[in-house]
């Protein structure tokens, strides 16, 4: 499954073209990671425990987007893009979509 933020894929031609596809999650962290995060916001450094959780979620989202691509008989998602929203406290969802096409 190609990938691209691109509207399209050098050296490729679109010949199907099935829509929006998208995937998400939502993940928190347990509370020591949390406390541990707050020492770093006083001590200052990169948030270790935070920058893997968005790591993981992103993979996640990833892989729904494909697995829904595939689903519709795609072999490449073009327009990829990525959002990030804040749904409780300490809670946080990645959410990335794409169009869905087959590519030559």
């Amino acid at each position: 499954m190609l990938l691209t933020n691109t509207e399209e894929i050098p050296g490729k031609r679109i010949t199907t073209c099935y829509g929006v596809v998208s995937g998400s999650t939502v993940r928190a962290k347990h509370a020591g990671r949390d406390i541990m995060a707050g020492l770093k916001n006083i001590f200052g450094g990169e948030l270790k425990g935070y920058t893997e959780l968005l790591q993981e979620s992103r993979d996640e989202a990833i892989k729904r987007m494909k697995a829904q691509a595939r689903q519709l008989g795609a072999n490449a998602v073009v327009n990829v893009r990525f959002s990030t929203s804040s749904v409780a406290a300490g809670a946080a969802e990645i959410y990335v979509y794409g169009t869905a096409v087959t590519v030559e």
